[in-house]
């Protein structure tokens, strides 16, 4: 069933409305999945569409509650931007909103109040036009304890615990996850685009969740055993000169210690001006995808084994 969590009159008799799709009786355990919060991530909107027209094909298999919010930033999505159009605004920095406050904050705060109380939310990201990320997980190092047990059912590569930085307390989950609502953040693939293979594997995840949590009684494959990792086993790639990246190693490869994993040139010169090599034994798990770099451009990040 289709509902409105809150709207908000706009300009020249338009209205502004996020809905969600409540599959189920609306009782018993409640998982709510999450995306859209930036425009120009389109991964999670595979993974919503496939999650819906499974359990809507088999309706007596689930026994709790299923909330699927499409698009938190409907705004950001008809026009392919990251941000909240018209404000210069990136949703996820404006959580969890005040009801007093201005439009977005009032919507933010909206968002909060609905999806409280779920017993698991996954809010699903994907990387930006720049980056391609394999199917992840990320965790706040404060939450680990309770997070990373379930992040295993998501059937994802990799699960990074990292560190806490200042401006995850406006994000979503943050707020979430500080209000007692235990929420797992997925990144994957990349900006603008939707990589099958990583939805498709996603989906087979919150299935296994949703079994293991008790409300899905139909088939969910075994979840995959991923690698986690904390800060201090992840080495960054950043670029020293400015030009073209030509990758050299493939996404998801195990690379060793000095190995080849791109150039940067210079078209105009017609030659290399930084080759860039592993500092260590690992996986590429994320990989530059736009090829125009600067000085100080994230290239790769490995994780280290």
């Amino acid at each position: 069933m289709i509902q409105t969590v809150t709207k908000i009159a706009m300009p020249v008799d338009e209205t502004l409305r996020i809905v969600k799709n409540r599959i189920g009786s609306g009782q018993g355990k409640r998982i709510s999945i999450v995306t859209g919060t930036h425009g120009d991530e389109l991964e999670g909107q595979a993974v919503c569409f496939e999650v819906a027209r499974r359990l809507q094909e088999c309706p007596e298999l689930l026994s709790g509650t299923v909330d699927i919010y499409p698009a938190l930033n409907p705004l950001g999505i008809d026009s392919i931007t990251r941000g909240i159009p018209g404000f210069d605004l990136d949703m996820n920095r404006i959580f969890p909103g005040t009801e007093d406050g201005a439009m977005t904050e009032y919507i933010a705060s909206k968002i909060v109040g609905d999806i409280a109380g779920s017993d698991v939310c996954i809010d699903i990201h994907a990387s930006n036009i720049f980056l391609r990320e394999i199917p992840q997980v990320r965790i706040n190092t404060q939450t680990s304890k309770e997070l990373v047990p379930l992040a295993k059912y998501l059937n994802v590569d990799f699960v990074w615990v990292h560190a806490a930085a200042t401006v995850l307390e406006s994000t979503l989950a943050y707020s979430l996850n500080s209000i007692g609502t235990p929420t797992l953040v997925v990144e994957m693939g990349v900006g603008m685009r939707i990589t099958r293979e990583y939805c498709m594997q996603l989906t087979e995840g919150i299935f296994s969740l949703m079994k293991h949590m008790g409300i899905w009684s139909g088939e969910a494959g075994e979840p995959r055993k991923p690698i986690i990792s904390t800060d201090g086993q992840v080495q960054f790639i950043n670029a020293a000169a400015s030009g073209i990246f030509i990758p050299q190693v493939e996404h998801t490869k195990q690379v060793r210690k000095d190995d080849y994993i791109g150039d940067i040139v210079s078209p105009h010169e017609g030659r290399v001006v930084e080759r860039i090599l592993s500092p260590c034994d690992g996986m590429v798990f994320t990989l530059r995808e736009y090829p125009v770099v600067d000085e100080g451009s994230l290239i790769a990040r490995i994780l280290e084994v």
